[in-house]
């Protein structure tokens, strides 16, 4: 995958307004009602991911989900970034 410039990252955030760009990787935080529902979206995520072949760096704490994604081995955000985001936004809508 290619590397995405940053004129066309920014273009594209344009449809992810839970997301930003900063140290070349997306970055977004959900928030859930409790931690039953943070690891459940979790665990749909993961099949995304699995099925996507594209894996995030991730934390939770409690109800609360951080997610960046970057191609490591475009030592940037890619489309397949985007592809991701859009199933997670798919998810964590679903959740809300």
């Amino acid at each position: 995958m290619t590397k995405l410039d940053k004129d066309t990252i920014e273009a594209k955030l344009l449809h992810f307004p839970d997301w930003d760009y900063y140290d070349d990787a997306l970055h977004a935080e959900f928030e859930f009602d409790n931690f039953k529902d943070c690891f459940s979206a979790m665990s749909r995520i993961a099949f995304e991911c699995e099925a996507l072949n594209h894996h995030p760096d991730w934390t939770n704490v409690y109800n609360v989900l951080t997610i960046s994604l970057s191609t490591h081995s475009a030592d940037g955000v890619t489309e397949k970034d985007f592809q991701l985001a859009e199933a997670i936004e798919a998810i964590v809508e679903v959740q809300e």
